[in-house]
């Protein structure tokens, strides 16, 4: 099922996702530590990544995407390269609209208001996912069943 380009497409936008989620939670988190800089999950690059991969061009490493290890106690895939992160998830600084005296650039309203789209994209995600493995389950099917 991972060949099929939908699925491969929905699981991947939905592990960026929830990526993000986490970033978005630290970001909140440091609301107050000083010189802190708001981060989030580079959407550009993760949809070309998941353009590449899906097409099955070559990374500039030789291969397709691989699994990656991202926390140090999880085992390395079969032809997988271990190392923290993500080929698909790059984190970049991204400082909302404001920055304290402190240095901070976390704006609390901004973050949660970025966090309410982020889950509701990922319900679209999944809702989508759940619909498609529902017309895979009635395609397979026998007939008159």
């Amino acid at each position: 099922m991972s060949d099929l380009p939908v699925f491969a497409a929905l699981k991947g936008t939905m592990s960026m996702l929830g990526a993000r989620q986490k970033v978005l939670a630290r970001n909140i988190a440091n609301a107050d530590t000083p010189g802190y800089a708001a981060q989030d999950v580079d959407e550009k690059h993760f949809a070309k990544a998941l353009q590449n991969s899906m097409s099955g061009q070559k990374k500039p490493g030789g291969g397709r995407l691989a699994l990656q290890v991202t926390e140090p106690g999880h085992m390395a895939g079969r032809g997988g390269a271990s190392y923290r992160g993500s080929s698909l998830h790059r984190i970049v600084e991204s400082p909302n609209s404001e920055t304290t005296i402190n240095g901070n650039s976390v704006v609390l309203e901004e973050q949660v208001s970025q966090v309410a789209e982020t889950r509701m994209r990922y319900e679209a995600a999944a809702g989508l996912y759940q619909k498609s493995m529902g017309l895979l389950r009635i395609a397979l099917s026998r007939p008159g069943r």
